[in-house]
């Protein structure tokens, strides 16, 4: 059995049991108020923040790209998002709580790319004098700069918590770098 088949019986055990317990996805306007958070993460395959984090379907929307970077792209899903949620008639978190979450990882590869400077640049879309700003090579600082890079975002709602996270592939924990707090002071 080759990898895809194996991963094809997994989803066939996984919703045997999903439509047993009665827990499949509602529709998505129904689906929206019930998610509580935005976890921004890697695509490092040792990082999956359902894993890491716990979390459940439904309960957030999880974005990963390399290095769980704010990248433009990750900007741009954002907007569709709340795009999508006006559309469909519900705004995420249902006007309780809701969170971004910036997660980071230690040993993440993006940090083997430092000295390519052209990619980081066309990744980031920025002139190379500002690469530095983006503490590319330490995960804590580079949490620091994403979540400054999101509470400057007028855009995002006042009310709205974020948060920075590292977590340690060495032994599994994750430390808090930013500690929840509004995005921006009312």
């Amino acid at each position: 059995m080759d990898n895809l088949d194996s991963m094809l019986k997994r989803n066939k055990d996984f919703s045997a049991r999903q439509s047993a317990a009665g827990t499949l996805m509602p529709s998505l306007p129904r689906a929206l108020p019930n998610v509580k958070a935005v976890i921004i993460g890697c695509a490092d395959m040792r990082v999956d923040p359902a894993h890491v984090l716990g979390t459940k379907p439904g309960e957030a929307v999880v974005m990963r790209n390399i290095g769980g970077r704010i990248t433009p792209a990750v900007l741009e899903e954002l907007g569709l998002l709340g795009r999508i949620g006006e559309v469909a008639g519900a705004v995420p978190g249902g006007g309780g709580e809701f969170h971004i979450i910036v997660l980071q990882h230690t040993d993440c590869g993006i940090t083997r790319l430092t000295h390519d400077s052209a990619m980081l640049t066309r990744y980031f879309q920025i002139p190379e004098a500002e690469l530095k700003q983006k503490a590319v090579s330490d995960p804590y600082a580079a949490v620091a700069v994403d979540v400054a890079l999101l509470r400057a975002i007028p855009a995002l709602p006042t009310d709205w918590i974020i948060s920075g996270l590292v977590y340690d592939v060495a032994t599994g924990l994750v430390e808090i770098v930013a500690p929840p707090a509004l995005i921006r002071a009312a």
